[in-house]
């Protein structure tokens, strides 16, 4: 029996040897993106290549998702990891010859890289199944665009039977350096919640605005007011964004609408700023409406809690990446980002950690038209992924927990 170092110092030349067609799977998910919720073909894809290793995925959860379990030759823990698999609504314009063939759909987040490494992740461990202690669940997670639909599967019991004494998730970076790996304990990413306002008025013909109860002007001065929830309502130690992100309101240049639109999301770090942001907004939405004489509705939802690392989840990773990329591929992240993961609800009740991968200090930023995976992470990506689940399973799961 193998060593878990012995093993360990193998994994870069067991990913060298399917790197080529890792990089294919990559970039047909690319060529090939769907939306949340609609990932039918990357989700058949996925399931005919754990298959082909031997694996039996279950039955789905929600649909879209494909969970599999490789069971070790010994007892012991579980440890997770877990891939995105859906698009954006974007049109790409990237000109590679891979680029998306679906018109306003376009792989901006980098998921086709984290479902292609995983998959990777996968081909190495079933490769070690006689080595294994204990067992690794492998999940592709559809739906973490706008919908969270981590949080629905876990509701769903995708992280039972048996319950993970760790989770790990990697997640592509741009601007840091390609294959890098980053991360940080506590708080790595924020809350996101998104908020619609519709302001009622009275329209009017553009000559006499004296006729109207002006929407677009309300709802001017309702973006004005929000403005002031972060800068004047919150300490300044409270880590928080409110962002207006579309503003939607008439048909004509000649006619004062009787409606305007505002849309756009919160982000925060503590879960109980979270909790007043609405609060602090309706206050000063319901003033503003009242004072132009305008009436309105606002809806809130709440979709992502703050991701939360485990610190020790963070050491092993920081120690895996030493060993078997270098300690100059690890990056240790000063501060939390504003974005939000839905990988938050893996690790709220379970000991885990998400870790970023370089892109590349030039790479165009998450959710941009031109931005691409950088396959040449992902050898790094997978390495690490295999030697993260090898170094969690060795001394059943406490080495994430401890």
């Amino acid at each position: 029996m193998a060593s878990r170092r012995d093993l360990q110092q193998r994994v870069p030349e067991w990913v060298a040897e399917i790197l080529p067609e890792i990089a294919a799977i990559r970039q047909r998910l690319h060529r090939n993106p769907e939306l949340a919720l609609h990932e039918e073909q990357t989700a058949a894809l996925v399931r005919d290549a754990l298959a082909a290793l031997g694996l039996a995925p279950r039955a789905p959860l929600l649909g879209t998702d494909v969970i599999a379990l490789l069971q070790g030759a010994r007892p012991g823990p579980n440890v997770t990891v877990r891939a995105d698999m859906d698009a954006l609504p974007l049109q790409e314009q990237t000109g590679r010859s891979y680029q998306s063939q679906h018109a306003g759909l376009m792989h901006a987040c980098g998921h086709d890289g984290h479902t292609a490494m995983l998959l990777g992740t996968a081909r190495v461990l079933c490769r070690l199944q006689a080595e294994l202690r204990g067992s690794v669940r492998f999940v592709f997670q559809p739906g973490e665009e706008i919908v969270a639909a981590g949080r629905d599967l876990v509701a769903k019991g995708a992280l039972l039977d048996p319950a993970p004494s760790a989770v790990f998730a990697l997640h592509a970076w741009p601007g840091l350096p390609v294959g890098s790996i980053c991360s940080r304990p506590g708080p790595i990413l924020a809350a996101a919640e998104f908020f619609k306002i519709t302001i009622r008025g009275k329209g009017a013909h553009g000559s006499r605005p004296e006729d109207s109860v002006d929407p677009i002007l309300t709802a001017a001065r309702v973006v004005e007011a929000l403005q002031s929830v972060v800068s004047r309502h919150l300490s300044p130690l409270d880590s928080a964004v409110v962002s207006i992100c579309r503003f939607t309101a008439g048909s004509n240049g000649n006619i004062i609408p009787d409606t305007a639109e505002l849309e756009g999301t919160t982000r925060c770090l503590n879960q109980s700023v979270g909790d007043r942001l609405p609060i602090l907004m309706e206050r000063l939405i319901k003033g503003t409406c009242e004072a132009m004489g305008a009436t309105y509705d606002f809806r809130y939802s709440g979709s992502y809690i703050p991701t939360v690392n485990a610190a020790a989840a963070v050491a092993l990773g920081r120690r895996v990446t030493t060993a078997l990329l270098g300690p100059a591929a690890w990056i240790d992240m000063p501060d939390p980002a504003m974005g939000g993961e839905d990988f938050a609800y893996y690790i709220r009740d379970y000991p885990g950690a998400m870790f970023l991968l370089g892109m590349g200090e030039t790479c165009a930023p998450l959710h941009n038209q031109c931005f691409d995976f950088n396959d040449a992470a992902l050898r790094n990506g997978i390495v690490f992924m295999v030697g993260a689940v090898l170094e969690a399973l060795a001394d059943d799961g406490t080495a994430a927990t401890a």
